[in-house]
This record gives structure tokens, C-alpha cells and sequence, in this order.
């Protein structure tokens, strides 16, 4: 996995980071926008437009955070 998206962006869905990925591998979901980590190329574009700094790489992911890893994996497997 690459960047996880995670609690600041429930609810927001800014979606400036989709416009931002140059590989298009963010997917919103109901309440939260995704990336898919198998097309992720880790440039960190997404990261750096966030309004609500939601989005970290995946060792960076503070740790009151680190269940969106399992979620945002949950997501793709669906």
C-alpha cells in the first residue's frame, strides 16, 4: 500500500486530491474518499493538495489513525 486517506477527510470529500493524482486511483466511497493501493505510483501529489490533511503514506499514519489502513484495504476488496 501506498497513501491512506484518513478520519479528516468523513464527511469533506474535497476531492482536490483526485484531481491531483496523476494515475486517477482515487475512488470516493460513502463517506470517504479511497486510494486504491495497487495503482497508487506513490508520487505524494494527493498528499500535498489535501485541504484537511487526511492523506499520509502508510508508515507515516498517525496512530489514533491506523485503522484506516485495514478500512481503506476493506474497501478495494469489496
Amino acid at each position: 500500500m501506498a497513501y491512506v486517506i484518513t478520519e479528516p477527510c468523513i464527511g469533506v470529500k474535497d476531492k482536490s486530491c483526485q484531481d491531483a493524482c496523476p494515475v486517477a486511483c482515487i475512488y470516493e466511497g460513502e463517506d470517504q474518499l479511497y486510494i486504491n493501493p495497487d495503482e497508487c505510483i506513490d508520487c505524494g501529489a494527493c498528499e500535498e493538495v489535501c485541504p484537511v490533511s487526511a492523506i499520509y503514506y502508510e508508515d507515516d499514519v498517525p496512530d489514533e489513525w491506523k485503522s484506516y489502513i485495514e478500512k481503506n484495504r476493506n474497501f478495494f476488496q469489496q
